[in-house]
């Protein structure tokens, strides 16, 4: 294992999609209104948050003085924060333009809500479900800097920071089992609300473009920030195992995918 680079590293975590498999009568409801067929949960990773938080600051700034936006009815949502499933056309275009040159990259996992692995694997319990996925999105990184501060978006109560720094440590624990070694870097986990926090609102974007991929077809959003993604794991793809695992040598395609 190298040296971690000596200094300190900002993560921003999101999901997109929901850890929901049933109703409220037990009836299993993956894949119809208000459910979603996967859950994604990504970060956008940088060592320069500031630069990032004053490109959007900037953007907000042009965005509420766009003659042409002005009668548009979400740019009240708009002008308090980006959020791409709400923002219109013509502020989502802005906002990845403003995206692509930032320094940041992006990694994330895929989960498709697959019935007999939720209950076989996670007991039916959703925690334990997003948990796994928290575990395995940080399982790989934060030996890499010496110094970890990691943001979880949160939205009402749903995201609980003490067990996000439990699925963090598990993630920790798993890569020193796997690798034999002792992990020696510090890690500091805190929750954060989107508005106030550009960086959060970045990989609400990112996000957004890997699921309209997997959901949709619709790869032109990903295509426009591939070169922002260093890493797309679709976890429970097995039919494409090993090659599930999506890199720079293995870009990802929505072609390559078992289907939903």
């Amino acid at each position: 294992m190298k040296k971690p680079i000596e200094g300190e590293y900002w993560y921003f975590v999101d999901e997109s999609g929901d850890p929901t498999f049933y109703d409220r009568h037990g009836n299993l409801i993956v894949g119809q209104g208000g459910c979603s067929p996967i859950l994604i949960l990504g970060f956008m990773e940088t060592s320069d948050p500031r630069s990032i938080r004053a490109a959007f600051n900037e953007l907000h700034v042009r965005v509420a003085a766009t003659e042409y936006l002005k009668e548009v009815p979400s740019l009240k949502k708009t002008n308090i924060s980006f959020h791409a499933k709400d923002d219109c056309p013509e502020v989502r275009q802005a906002v990845f333009e403003t995206l692509r040159p930032l320094d940041f990259k992006a990694q994330f996992v895929v989960a498709r809500k697959i019935e007999r692995v939720f209950r076989n694997s996670f007991q039916s319990k959703e925690r334990e479900f997003y948990n796994h996925l928290v575990s395995h999105l940080f399982e790989n990184v934060t030996h890499r800097h010496t110094r970890n501060r990691i943001y979880f978006s949160r939205r009402g109560d749903r995201i609980h920071q003490q067990s996000m720094e439990q699925a963090v440590q598990k993630g920790i624990v798993n890569f020193e089992g796997k690798r034999n070694t002792k992990v020696q870097t510090q890690t500091t986990v805190l929750t954060h609300m989107p508005v106030g926090e550009p960086c959060l609102q970045v990989i609400d974007y990112m996000n957004w473009a890997v699921y309209r991929a997997f959901v949709k077809g619709e790869m032109r959003y990903f295509k426009f920030m591939a070169e922002k993604v260093s890493l797309l794991v679709d976890l429970y793809d097995t039919t494409n195992y090993p090659h599930n695992w999506y890199t720079r040598e293995n870009p990802f395609d929505i072609t390559k995918i078992s289907p939903l």
